[in-house]
């Protein structure tokens, strides 16, 4: 009578129906010898009527809910234990009912419409053991005996087997919670290396590439070798930013784009030198406009800024090189504006870089917006709104 019997039993699809069936058989063929061999002659049909249909309820009640199912069972054995008819399978069928109902647990409850909680299923399944106790005491038959042992053992049985059902469900809810928490660090991050890779990295080769190709076309008498190595300098550093798009595409390709880095380096008061440094690489001309209180923000509103502007000043150079870019910077109560716009043809990466995205992403982890597109009267504009409240200083 171990768990691993019982937990089989009773764990089968179509175990109810198929052990109950079997089990009232076996009640009932042994409630009719019982009754020829003890009724009173004349009463043996009904004798044997009453037999039959106590040890059928005590058998195929195993179909109803785990509740229901012992109370009758348990009520069906005391009467054919008084009657002197309780059989194997009766002490079977009771066995199994007091299992299921220590091993109900949460299901077996919802269909009761929790008129047990779990503490309740469980006192009931050794409260059972009771009547068959009194039984022992009064009568020291085997079967009453036998039952006031094995109900307790069976009741504690399903109880052990519903909890450690319970813990193997909760050590899997961890441990599925601890693979998503750590699988959504490792997007964030991916996000995070593709954004400073992009904003960073590629900003400065960038530069190279414009430098390199400046200087080949502003310095006078310069050599054809050098020419040829500032050529060279140009087209290794684009093939770099090729390498690079390649790489931050599968950075990208499940990175969560919702982390947001909320302890940044640069800011605004960087502004001015990244300005200076994108006007003195393309030498054209590029001016940083600034209206309302300056006040500072919160590090990752001042961050998003600064990487915005940068990758603007980028595209630009990329997609409009010659063309004047202003940076208009204005503070509000509670928001930051920029506006980033230059005179170029009106073109930009949106086509499939990840200059436009990154920017995008930026501006949504603050939890503010960007538009981007053609400005009217020509040339390109990049327009971010940052919700944000100055910091008290």
């Amino acid at each position: 009578m171990g768990p691993n019997w019982l937990a089989r039993i009773t764990t089968a699809r179509y175990a109810p129906a198929v052990g109950a069936g079997l089990l009232g058989l076996a009640a009932a063929g042994q409630a009719i010898a019982d009754a020829a061999s003890t009724a009173v002659a004349g009463y043996v049909i009904p004798y044997a009527a009453l037999l039959c249909l106590i040890a059928l309820a005590g058998t195929l009640a195993l179909v109803l809910p785990p509740v229901p199912a012992a109370v009758v069972i348990t009520a069906a054995s005391v009467a054919l234990h008084v009657l002197g008819a309780l059989s194997v399978a009766g002490v079977a069928a009771q066995l199994i009912a007091v299992y299921r109902l220590g091993a109900a647990g949460a299901p077996g409850r919802a269909r009761q419409g929790r008129i047990l909680g779990d503490a309740g299923a469980q006192y009931l399944a050794f409260g059972l053991a009771v009547p068959f106790l009194v039984l022992a005491l009064t009568t020291k038959s085997w079967a009453a005996v036998l039952l006031a042992t094995l109900v307790p053992v069976a009741a504690g049985t399903g109880i052990a087997v519903r909890a450690r059902r319970a813990s193997r469900t909760q050590t899997a809810a961890r441990e599925e919670i601890a693979d998503a928490l750590s699988e959504h660090t490792a997007r964030g991050e991916r996000a995070r290396i593709a954004r400073e890779l992009h904003d960073v990295v590629a900003h400065h080769i960038s530069m190279i590439a414009v430098q390199a190709e400046t200087a080949r076309l502003t310095t006078p008498g310069l050599p054809d070798t050098g020419a040829r190595r500032f050529a060279e300098i140009s087209d290794t550093a684009r093939a770099g930013l090729t390498e690079m798009r390649r790489l931050l595409g599968v950075l990208r390709e499940d990175a969560d784009a919702t982390v947001a880095d909320r302890h940044p380096q640069p800011g605004l008061p960087q502004l001015t030198e990244l300005i200076d440094t994108a006007r003195a690489a393309s030498a054209a001309s590029a001016r940083l406009i600034v209206s309302g209180p300056v006040a500072e923000f919160d590090p990752g509103v001042e961050l998003a800024a600064y990487r915005i502007v940068q990758e603007a000043l980028t595209n630009a150079r990329r997609h409009a090189p010659g063309a004047a870019v202003d940076v208009e910077l204005r503070y509000d109560d509670d928001a930051l504006h920029l506006r980033i716009r230059d005179n170029g043809p009106g073109q930009s990466s949106a086509g499939g870089g990840h200059g436009l995205l990154g920017m995008r992403e930026r501006a949504a982890t603050v939890g503010g917006s960007l538009r981007t597109g053609a400005a009217a009267g020509g040339g390109f504009c990049v327009e971010a709104y940052l919700p944000a409240k100055p910091e008290v200083t």
